[in-house]
């Protein structure tokens, strides 16, 4: 007999009910104890993703902040760099000569004339000022006796932007010239120096003085409206460019092809038309943006002889009636102009207009008042260079120095130095103009005297404008009975 203690009674809250009771709560004190840890490491769960979150947007916002440092960075760099060159040109138009009277149909021709900026880079040659202190000297006093020939009516001087471009030592458009010391090149047909550019710098500046000096003389500054519709115009590269046909235009419509994003493998193997593929990158610019991008881009031309000129557009356009588009031309010159016996001591009729016929032709058409063909028309109405202050002037006699030139002033080497193929480079500058020159006296040994006079009345001030030499051609032709 004994007493049952009141500890083990059954219901005890201590022991839970019934005899298995303290198993049963082991087993129950077990089970809570694990869902107590799945429930924390439920709520420690998120905190974890949270602090790796937190991890990933810190290291989000470092890398932000470290990039707009440098965007910061570059912006400051950028503006400073735009800052100097607006100071420098401001300053370089500040002590420039008095303004270059124009006429007033050609709008901002002084701020066209004194800025020459190419997209705000802006170098210049300390180091070669003192070299150049002589040939300054020469050149102000050139355009001083220039602005004291030309005020006797009007007050006419020479164009500041080229005293500023020689008193500064840059080439029209900030730039200067190549670094001494490189004599490679990447083009393979022509030898590059720093002897050539020098020349080709004097060249230019020689060129501009004597077109300023004769469009001053004849009084047609501003004469004649700028024509935008034959501008290939590539702001992006800095470069505008006045095709005149029949002078070196292949080419340079070959290196706008390419600037258009052409392939040199695609340009060789198309059928289509250079100029219209040209066309489709450059679209024809109109007056107003033409005046707009030729302040702030290097704008040049190239000039030829103007008699050769126009003796190779008379044998690629209509002698012997080869080509299709100037056929029926052709025919109405035969039609008109054509004599009994077109040529002395000829058995054979020519089947296309004679050189004589194609000259009284123009003679004709130009005193009539007629639009000249582009391939014949006189450059001071086709390009207008008295109402366009043209960075460049170059010419086929030179040409591989002066395209080089023009190719790295406007810093293009990669884009077109050495893409030219070499047999076509060498063809067009020399073959061509060389075979055209050899037979400039068969072919003038058929007209008179009268008729070349006639001519010249229509191609003199191209000779003058250019420095080319017409008197020559007098020793070319038949006497005043010929014919």
């Amino acid at each position: 007999m004994y007493h049952k203690s009141p500890f083990l009674m059954v219901g005890s809250p201590i022991l839970g009910t019934g005899t298995g009771g303290t198993a049963a709560g082991g087993t129950s004190s077990g089970g809570s104890e694990k869902q107590r840890l799945r429930k924390m490491s439920s709520l420690l769960l998120p905190v974890k993703l949270s602090k790796r979150r937190c991890y990933l947007c810190l290291k989000i916002a470092v890398l932000v902040v470290v990039f707009g440092l440098y965007f910061m960075l570059l912006l400051r760099e950028s503006m400073s760099a735009l800052t100097a060159s607006s100071s420098s040109s401001s300053a370089s138009s500040a002590s420039g000569s008095s303004p270059f009277a124009s006429s007033s149909a050609v709008p901002s021709f002084a701020a066209v004339l004194s800025q020459r900026t190419i997209g705000g880079r802006q170098e210049t040659m300390m180091s070669k000022r003192n070299e150049r202190a002589k040939h300054n000297s020469v050149v102000g006093a050139e355009s001083r006796r220039f602005a004291k020939a030309g005020s006797s009516k009007q007050q006419r001087q020479f164009p500041p932007s080229l005293q500023q471009d020689v008193k500064e030592g840059t080439h029209g458009h900030g730039h200067s010239a190549p670094a001494g010391g490189n004599q490679s090149t990447l083009n393979p047909v022509y030898e590059y120096s720093d002897e050539m550019n020098a020349a080709a710098e004097t060249d230019f500046n020689e060129r501009r003085m004597v077109l300023w000096n004769v469009c001053a003389e004849h009084r047609i500054i501003g004469k004649y409206p700028p024509n935008a519709w034959e501008f290939f115009i590539s702001p992006g590269h800095g470069i505008a460019w006045c095709n005149i046909f029949k002078a070196a235009s292949s080419t340079w419509m070959y290196y706008f092809n390419i600037l258009g994003g052409y392939s040199v493998q695609y340009l060789q193997r198309t059928k289509a038309s250079p100029i219209d593929l040209a066309r489709k990158r450059f679209p024809r610019p109109t007056t107003n943006e033409l005046n707009d991008y030729i302040s702030n881009t290097i704008s040049f031309l190239i000039v030829r002889e103007p008699f050769e000129r126009l003796l190779s557009a008379y044998r690629n356009k209509l002698e012997g009636c080869r080509n299709k588009y100037y056929k029926l031309l052709g025919e109405q010159i035969v039609k008109k102009f054509r004599k009994a016996n077109p040529l002395k001591g000829s058995q054979k009729t020519p089947h296309g207009p004679t050189f004589r016929e194609f000259l009284e032709f123009l003679v004709s058409h130009y005193r009539s008042g007629g639009r000249f063909d582009e391939h014949w028309s006189p450059v001071y109405s086709f390009c207008t260079p008295c109402s366009i202050n043209f960075t460049l002037i170059a010419k086929m006699e030179t040409f591989q120095r002066d395209s080089e030139y023009i190719i790295r002033q406007a810093g293009l080497e990669t884009l077109l130095l050495n893409k030219m193929p070499r047999y076509k480079a060498r063809w067009i500058t020399n073959r061509s103009t060389s075979d055209t020159r050899n037979l400039i006296p068969r072919y003038f040994a058929q007209i008179d005297e009268k008729l070349l006079t006639d001519v010249l009345e229509i191609y003199q001030l191209d000779f003058e404008l250019f420095g080319y030499n017409s008197t020559k051609y007098y020793s070319y032709v038949q006497s005043p009975d010929y014919g």
